[in-house]
Formats: structure tokens, sequence, C-alpha cells
């Protein structure tokens, strides 16, 4: 399992094509094609931008809510279409579940209905929320093998920067470690399950005795029966003859009578005629060969008569058995109302049992198995974990480095930055690393968390300078930066925005922003703007041209009121 960080993906590609929203919060319809490299969006507040968010939530597998649907319409609709071109894992995926993905186009739409139902769509196959953010996965699954397909980052994501599991995913993710990071985890669960059985059966030794005496009372209760499958139908069938003995008795009487005892029985009249066909040997040789069918009835009902003779005396010994028989009919009827309705199940059931005593007669040796197993396993698991240790300890030092290097970047000089790392004594799914993102101001700092050290502004650029490592891995994907620049201005912002257009590379990037600074380097600019018509807001989404978007700068850079100067400003910025 050899791991390295992961090399940049350097093609050029759009990944998110078109965004449509119909019906949705303050949307009647919006249209939106976005573009290859780094998209701004920009707009005065409260204009939609938001709902530009919220509505690529949807896409990425967020919970549909009925009051976004437009005020007077039944049902919202969101759909997006997606470039998979570059993406063979997402294509693999929708083809292992029999969505066809022509051109490699993946078109993700979304019903919300006022009444609360709502409707996911791949490719026109209706689908479930768990099968959208497997495909369309969401900014905080970077524990996943494969890149999400659209990743958002934004203010919030501050908070998880601040996590130290979401700071090991991040360093796992950057080692490339995830088939190594797998096998600890499997590991850590068979040491847990192993662990649990042990548990288990020492608790059980303490009613085990008890349990053994009454699983041997059932085992002897289903041997004593001395059955096998298909006895039940016999015995029914024994005790329904024995109970008829009276009417077989006299029906072999009978048989007797009629054909053997009385002067007038069939054998006497057959030997009657046999003795008259003997006078005709002489005389008629043909008819008395005739009379040779006589002889063999007169012998088929003697032998009839003998058999039916030995027949009544069993049957006559089978009644005295009827007693024994009930007895054994009812203690299977009993049986079967413990353990099952044929006796197969009952026989199911009894090798359970068997096993059960089986267990617990060799419960001793079974425990230091499973002790055995259990310190096999941990032997595996700090292997793994060491190992994974180290290449954290390594890729730790090559993460700081770079990281520290955007951070200068990013206008951020002085502060030093690091990824602290050492051995935990808990051992845990994940391995036993202790990892901590640290800032000091100096060399003679101490180095405290990010979170008790760090500004918003810096949080969002240290979170910048780690996507710009990080972010890029085997596949390229849709970056939405929310106001990720928040906090920041002047240089700083420029340097943002510069840093914005350069994850950019390779990838696609949707930026929501409100400085000129940031929106300057976008490759294309949309502004959204909301009007009112007939008395209810409309919000519209234009993509500028060159005179447009000197205009959009402008007003970014000095508010409602554009002047000659913020004009020549805006002009100057994006030549």
């Amino acid at each position: 399992m050899s791991c390295s960080p992961i090399k940049p993906f350097m093609a050029s590609l759009t990944m998110l094509i078109e965004l449509k929203v119909k019906n949705f919060a303050i949307i009647n319809n919006l249209h939106i094609h976005f573009k290859e490299g780094f998209n701004v969006i920009s707009g005065e507040t409260g204009s939609g931008k938001s709902i530009i968010l919220k509505s690529l939530g949807l896409l990425m597998g967020q919970k549909a809510d009925s009051n976004s649907v437009k005020h007077g319409h039944d049902a919202a609709f969101i759909e997006g279409v997606f470039d998979l071109t570059e993406r063979p894992d997402i294509l693999d995926n929708l083809k292992a579940t029999d969505i066809n993905a022509e051109e490699a186009l993946l078109i993700v739409r979304r019903t919300i209905n006022s009444n609360g139902r709502s409707r996911i769509y791949l490719n026109d196959n209706i689908s479930t929320l768990a099968k959208l953010k497997e495909v369309v996965t969401p900014i905080l699954e970077v524990t996943t093998e494969t890149a999400p397909l659209i990743e958002m980052t934004g203010q919030h994501e501050n908070r998880n920067l601040q996590s130290k599991n979401y700071q090991l995913d991040l360093l796992d993710h950057y080692a490339n470690c995830w088939d190594l990071r797998t096998a600890v985890s499997e590991v850590y669960t068979e040491i847990k399950d192993l662990q649990s059985q042990i548990d288990e059966l020492k608790e059980s030794e303490k009613t085990r005795e008890q349990r053994l005496d009454f699983l041997k009372y059932q085992q002897n209760e289903i041997g004593n029966l001395d059955m096998k499958p298909g006895d039940e139908e016999v015995l029914e069938q024994s005790i329904k003859k024995i109970k008829s003995s009276v009417q077989i008795e006299s029906f072999i009487s009978q048989c007797e009578d009629s054909l053997y005892n009385s002067n007038t029985s069939a054998l006497s009249e057959l030997h009657s005629l046999l003795q008259q066909a003997e006078g005709f040997k002489a005389i008629d040789p043909d008819l008395y060969k005739l009379s040779s069918s006589l002889r063999d009835a007169k012998s088929l009902i003697e032998d009839f008569v003998f058999e039916v003779r030995q027949y009544n005396k069993n049957n006559v010994q089978n009644s005295n058995q009827l007693d024994s028989l009930e007895n054994k009919l009812s203690r299977l009827r009993k049986l079967q109302k413990k353990f099952g309705s044929s006796l197969e199940e009952i026989f199911q059931e009894q090798e359970k049992i068997s096993s059960e005593i089986n267990l617990l007669e060799n419960s001793d040796e079974n425990l230091n198995q499973l002790q055995l197993q259990k310190e096999k396993a941990l032997t595996s698991y700090n292997q793994y974990a060491t190992k994974l240790h180290k290449i954290r300890e390594s890729s730790a030092k090559l993460l700081s480095k770079g990281v520290q290097e955007e951070l200068i970047s990013l206008n951020m000089k002085g502060v030093l930055f690091d990824i602290g790392i050492n051995k935990s004594d808990d051992n845990t799914s994940k391995g036993f690393s202790h990892i901590e993102f640290t800032l000091k101001s100096s060399k003679k700092d101490k180095a405290k968390e990010i979170g008790k050290t760090a500004s918003g502004g810096e949080l969002s650029r240290i979170l910048l300078a780690v996507k710009s490592i990080v972010g890029k891995g085997q596949f390229p994907r849709t970056y939405l930066f929310d106001e990720v620049d928040a906090g920041v201005s002047g240089l700083t912002a420029e340097k943002v925005g510069k840093k914005l257009h350069t994850i950019s590379n390779g990838q696609q990037v949707i930026c929501i922003t409100h400085l000129p600074q940031v929106a300057q380097f976008a490759d294309t600019h949309f502004l959204i703007d909301k009007s009112v018509s007939e008395n209810e807001p409309v919000v519209s989404v234009t993509e500028l041209n060159k005179d447009s978007r000197v205009k959009e700068i402008a007003r970014l850079i000095s508010g409602k009121e554009i002047t000659e100067t913020s004009l020549k400003h805006a002009e100057s910025m994006l030549n």
C-alpha cells in the first residue's frame, strides 16, 4: 500500500455547464450557462445570490423544503447539467446502477412540490437523496476515495477547519493514503467485534451451567422422540389403522367365511369343479386344459386367505401398541409447539441446540481462540497504523511548507503555519495519529490552535491556502466559493482573487464575491440583479461583456454612485 501526495490535474474543462431554476423562492425563471475556469457572481445585497447557492445545494443533496416553492405555484424545479468527460469514477457509478450517461453528461433534476413531496431524477431516472449525495458528494465528504463532483467552500467551513477530524481528513487526502486508512479501519472494526464476542462469552460464563442443563434437557426431549423426517405421517396412519381394527377384523372374518370356511365357500366350489374337470382329462383334453385357470384361482385364494390371517394376527398385536403410539404423537405435538410445525424444523432446532451446547462446553477453548485472534488483529492494526503515522508525519511537513508558501502569497507574511503531529495513546478507526493545525505570529511565540489565534479573514485565507494545496486531486471538480474573501480587502483581496484563479486551472471555480479585487480575475463574470415587476420581485442573471463588466467592477468599488474615477479604476484593474 504505497501512498504519495496526489499529482495536480491540469486539463481544462467545464464541469457544471448549466443551472436552471424555476419558481424557487423569489426566482421565476433563471438559466445560467457557466464556463470553464474562474466564474464570478456578484450583485447587490439581497439580489438573490444566496438563493443561487441554495439551488446549487439542492443539486448536491441537501434536503428540500416545500416553503421554498414560490408563492402561488405548485412546484419548484432545479436542474443542473454536468460534463463528466474527465470523471470516469462517476460514469462507472452511474453505469453500475443502470443510469445511461450519453455523451458523458449528467442531468440532475429536482422537483419540489408545495405539498411537501419532492422528486429527484438522474438522467431522467428517478433516484433517491442518498444516491444523489453519492454521485454529487458534498464538501464534508472529503474522506471519500474519489473527489466530489461539487465542493462548496464558505464561511461555515472555517468551523470545520478547526476540527481535528477534518484536519486529519485533509492531511490524508493530501497524502493519498485511503487504501491504508481503510485497512486500519477494517482491522479496528475486527478488533471491536472480537472484543464484543469475548465480553459476551465471559458474561455467559456466569449462567453457563444453568443454560447447559436447560439445553441438554431440550436435546434429550427431541432425541427421545426417536423419529426421522416422514415418520409423522407413518405414525398418524398407524394410529388411524389401529383405531379401525374392528372394521378390519370384520372384513377379514367375512373373507375367511366367503372364501374358505363355509361349505359353500369359493374354495369348496372351486374344489368341486376341479374334481369334475379331472373326469374330462381323458374325454376332452382341451376342456381339461382350460380348467388350469381354476387351479390358479384356487391357489391365489388360498394364498390370500393365508396372508389375510397373518395380517389379522399382526393387527391384533398392533392394537396393543395404541397407547404407546398416541403417547408418541402427543410428545411430537408438544415439540412442534416449542420448536416448529414440522419434524424438519424440530431437527434444525436440535442442530442449533447441539451447536450451542458445544460452544458452551468448549467456551474456555473458544475464549482462548478469540483472544489469539484479537492479538493477531492488534498486531496488524499496529503495523498498519504505524505505517500510516509515518506517512502522515512526512506528508504533514510537505503540506505545512506548501500552505506556508500559499499564505505568504495571500499577504499573511510573518505568520507561521505548522501541522503538529504525534502519537496518541488511544487507538481509533483512523489510527493513533493526533494532529493539530497551528499558527504563531513569530518564531519566538508559542504555537496556538488556529481557531484560538486566527481572525475570520485569516481563517478564510488559511482555508484557501489548504484548498490550493490539497484540492487538486486525481479528478477535477467544480468549486463553489461563497464569499471566502470575507474579512479581507485591498492587496490581500487581490491576492485572494489571484489564488482563486490559480485553483481554477484545470478545474472550475464559481465564486460569489463583493470585492472588485477578486472579481477582476474572473474568466466569466455574472451579475445577479433583482427588480420589481407587477408588485413582485424578479431575479435575473446576466453574463457581462467587457463594457458592462467595467461598470459592475466600478459599482463594487464605489457603491451605487458610479463615478468617472471608479470607472477608470475598474478599467485599469481589468486591463
